[in-house]
């Protein structure tokens, strides 16, 4: 069997990720790990998130893995420059809020972005930002922090009850103002974080269908595929196979890869 992949997020939000990988990939052999046992990330300290990073990275590295997809804003913002360095041997790919292209897109010049506030209050987020401030058309960015939302996703994928999930989407959607595709209104939402693809449906009941969604999974998939190896692509390999792991409740995982991806696998419990 070639390498695997390794994908880890905080717990059950990097599967949205994971979805996309297996779409562009479905040949390859995957290693998921969820660190439900030690999130969320997004309202703990940068240390935290740093040690919890390296410990997974050491972790995936140990497994022979030939690319590690870190499918955490949080975690990425945090710890990628710095694991990069660490193993520089290993293909380390990252995600973050996709602002780029939403200011591409957007027709009004107004764009929300919902995020972890460890995110938003990161110097990479910082510098995205920045980034925009001088490109080829205004646009504004309406920033929220959406504390507790990836947790009450995370609940909800054990329980199947999302009514604290959809409190939240309707606390935080009614924070940034006005969606719609009117002169000031916010025609794109930005998910700025892995486990909010999971409450789409929700947020789409409260903006309109006229909202552009944009999280970064399919971009994650095509970054993966361009830094492996082409001759690894093996048309006519067969369906590679998803390892599951979590520092969490395994029932959580399996529940949630199941219900989102239609992935029926065992879920193993890693101690560290």
């Amino acid at each position: 069997m070639n390498s695997a992949i390794g994908v880890f997020d905080s717990g059950i939000g990097g599967l949205s990720v994971l979805k996309a990988l297996r779409a562009a990939m479905p040949h390859e052999h995957f290693i998921y790990i969820a660190d439900s046992g030690h999130a969320p990330y997004g309202e703990r300290d940068e240390a935290h998130v740093l040690a919890r990073s390296r410990a997974i990275v050491q972790y995936l590295a140990g497994q022979n893995v030939k690319a590690l997809v870190m499918a955490c804003n949080t975690a990425t913002a945090a710890a990628i420059h710095l694991l990069r360095d660490e193993y520089p041997g290993l293909a380390l790919i990252g995600v973050e809020p996709a602002l780029k292209p939403a200011a591409l897109r957007t027709q009004t010049g107004r764009i929300g972005v919902m995020a972890t506030r460890s995110t938003l209050a990161s110097a990479k987020f910082q510098a995205l930002l920045e980034a925009q401030s001088g490109g080829p058309k205004t646009v504004e960015f309406i920033v929220q922090p959406c504390d507790g939302l990836a947790h009450a996703i995370e609940a909800s994928a054990d329980t199947g009850d999302a009514t604290r999930t959809i409190a939240l989407c309707a606390h935080y959607i009614s924070a940034m103002g006005r969606f719609g595709t009117e002169t000031g209104q916010i025609d794109t939402l930005v998910l700025g974080c892995t486990h909010y693809p999971f409450a789409s449906e929700h947020l789409r009941a409260l903006v309109g269908a006229q909202v552009q969604f944009i999280d970064n999974g399919e971009a994650v998939a095509r970054q993966t595929l361009r830094l492996l190896p082409a001759s690894v692509m093996a048309a006519n390999a067969p369906p590679g196979p998803v390892s599951l792991f979590t520092t969490g409740q395994p029932d959580t995982l399996q529940a949630a890869a199941l219900r989102w991806l239609g992935l029926s696998a065992p879920v193993n419990l890693l101690l560290f």
